[in-house]
């Protein structure tokens, strides 16, 4: 994802002189997604489903593509609310594969809609989405004291994203794989991986800090 040729330390600087992690230079879209949105932890159940499937449809593909796309699954998927897309049929099926605004891919709509139905079941089991998931967050005293390029270097899971699609697997989530997982981790704020030096981790670091953990809460 970066360029270390022209950006050795995975940061650059735009002409307003913010700094932020490289992976979003390529349009303001991307950068207004890094700053708003990329590790702020996130207890929305509804944003936590719709993230889990577009980190699905993404594979393959850059997660730019499906940032393009996002107001168009978001229509084409009923505002990502898993218990209507829980009871879609093959009639949605046909709509989706015709519709050119998202990602095509049958296996992927399939899995979708599967998902939606073990959300539910997750929900059943924990009250909320969010309980389930922020028990994969991981000791903040067991990650590196600085996030730098080379810290990230190369990593594309963890342990705990390893545990987290093993066991959503098991669950009979798919698309779910441990990348994957990392990947979805990083965007809900599981983990704080702005690169040290980008404007945008301070902003992240301190609302994780005020962050009430539902994991937390719901095993009081």
């Amino acid at each position: 994802m970066l360029d270390t040729t022209t950006a050795p330390t995975g940061l650059f600087t735009d002409d307003s002189q913010v700094t932020r992690c490289v992976w979003c230079r390529a349009t303001p879209t991307y950068q207004k997604y890094h700053d708003h949105e990329w590790g702020m932890p996130v207890s929305d159940d509804r944003r936590l489903f719709e993230k889990i499937c577009l980190e699905g449809f993404q594979a393959g593909l850059s997660w730019l593509t499906i940032l393009n796309k996002r107001d168009a699954f978001r229509l084409a998927f009923a505002g990502f609310d898993f218990d209507r897309i829980a009871e879609f049929d093959d009639s949605d099926v046909k709509r989706l594969l015709l519709d050119a605004g998202i990602v095509r891919h049958g296996g992927k709509i399939a899995s979708t809609i599967n998902n939606a139905s073990r959300a539910k079941e997750l929900r059943q089991e924990f009250g909320t989405l969010a309980s389930y998931f922020w028990q994969f967050e991981p000791d903040e005293a067991k990650r590196p004291s600085l996030i730098t390029y080379q810290t990230l270097s190369g990593v594309s899971t963890s342990e705990q994203s390893i545990a987290l699609s093993k066991d959503l697997r098991r669950r009979g989530w798919s698309f779910v794989g441990p990348t994957t997982m990392y990947a979805f981790m990083q965007a809900m704020g599981l983990v704080n991986d702005h690169i040290q030096g980008c404007a945008a981790r301070r902003t992240v670091s301190a609302a994780r800090l005020e962050f009430k953990s539902p994991a937390v809460i719901a095993n009081r």
